[in-house]
């Protein structure tokens, strides 16, 4: 008696053969032996991440949209003072200035949280990083 198979499974010893139409091209541009085959570039794993840190290092633009920022510094600012505030106009400068700042401290407090992560021996940095890297900044006068 032959060992029972799982439905679905075909035996290997008959592989299943593709039927075509059973006719052959005679045109040798559609040959698939023959065609160039294109295939994207592909980069070992971090190389594009230390391109991508080089631009961004060289650059000095910057890198936070400028329409959601201003939305959203108007929006803290409304729950800060009120709806019914004189507040209700800014400065393109001002906003600007915003912007900067934000940005620069964001960046220090990614240098210091990989600081943090590095010291705790590894590469890639977590929530508790940048936790102790504001803690830290706390402690030595800095706001946080």
């Amino acid at each position: 008696m032959a060992p029972e198979q799982a439905p679905g499974k075909t035996s290997k010893a008959h592989p299943a053969r593709r039927l075509g139409s059973g006719k052959q091209s005679n045109n040798p541009s559609h040959d698939a032996s023959t065609a160039p085959v294109h295939s994207k570039r592909r980069y070992k794993p971090g190389t594009v991440a230390l391109r991508e840190i080089r631009k961004y290092q060289k650059s000095t633009d910057l890198l936070l949209t400028k329409i959601p920022f201003q939305r959203l510094v108007r929006e803290i600012a409304l729950d800060v003072v009120g709806p019914d505030s004189e507040i209700t106009r800014w400065q393109s400068q001002a906003l600007m200035c915003l912007q900067e700042a934000t940005e620069a401290f964001l960046v220090n407090l990614f240098h210091d949280s990989n600081l943090c992560a590095i010291h705790a021996g590894r590469v890639t940095i977590q929530q508790k990083d940048m936790q102790l890297a504001r803690r830290l900044r706390a402690a030595w006068g800095n706001p946080v």
